[in-house]
């Protein structure tokens, strides 16, 4: 894959939730919603300060994440669906 995020960017890809439930129910695709766990494959230099000087990104490729219900752009890059988001739609990595 060939692409970089730009500034305080995010590239992200889902991590795929339990498709039962604690009962042992299996839950069918259309009731299920999208996770918002992934997984950072590619991060963004960061962005400015004032000065000019790069405000260092908190996040590597490689963290596990949690994130926003409604965060980010949903893309497809080599056939694989990701996600693309600022650094502020995360709320946090999962150790």
């Amino acid at each position: 894959m060939k692409f970089t995020p730009l500034h305080d960017r995010v590239l992200v890809r889902r991590i795929e939730g339990d498709e039962k439930t604690s009962g042992g129910l299996i839950i069918p695709d259309n009731a299920k919603e999208k996770p918002q766990e992934g997984e950072v494959v590619s991060v963004g230099a960061g962005a400015r300060d004032d000065t000019g000087a790069r405000i260092p990104m908190d996040v590597k490729a490689g963290d596990k994440i949690l994130f926003g219900k409604w965060s980010g752009t949903e893309i497809k890059i080599d056939s694989e669906e990701l996600m693309i988001m600022k650094e502020s739609d995360i709320l946090g990595i999962m150790a």
